[in-house]
């Protein structure tokens, strides 16, 4: 009987899972949505939403706590654009979408998210279709100046020959 045992094992051992957990931590926060099973991204919910709690709240000392889950730049988009967007909020930064079962093993499948978009998105599309804009009048001037010469007809060329 498994009283008072808290989590889920998921047919792994306790490195595999550890291994496991890492991995959809950080692909959720470098990636800001998963694909996974319904299993997997039940048993993860509650850990990311914890170290976003840390990230949130908890200044240096919050990222010293972090540096054990995340390599250097993960923990930066974690702490400087992830954790400030849920500064209102007190817990509830994720979401699951259910997709439906898988093809293979009829697995449930989810979409694993977070609650908030990132703000900056839109700006850096704008700026990127001016970006465009701008080389597409650049292209088009390189067009004009490199247009081929006008073909002379053979009566002009047999009058610039006399």
């Amino acid at each position: 009987m498994r009283k008072q045992v808290f989590g889920r094992k998921l047919q792994r051992d306790t490195n595999e899972r550890k291994a496991l957990f890492k991995s959809l931590m950080r692909a959720l926060v470098e990636k800001e949505s998963i694909q996974t099973t319904e299993a997997k991204a039940k048993a993860v919910k509650g850990e990311i939403e914890k170290l976003v709690t840390k990230a949130r709240d908890g200044g240096k000392q919050g990222e010293r706590a972090l540096q054990g889950y995340f390599a250097a730049p993960i923990l930066k988009k974690l702490v400087n654009e992830i954790a400030p967007r849920f500064v209102g909020r007190p817990g509830g930064y994720t979401r699951i979408i259910k997709l439906g079962n898988r093809f293979g093993d009829n697995a449930k499948m989810v979409i694993l998210e977070w609650v908030e978009k990132p703000v900056a998105a839109s700006k850096s599309k704008t700026q990127e279709l001016k970006k465009d804009k701008t080389t597409e009048k650049a292209q088009a001037e390189t067009k004009i100046s490199t247009k081929p010469a006008k073909k002379t007809s053979k009566k002009e060329t047999k009058e610039k020959k006399k």
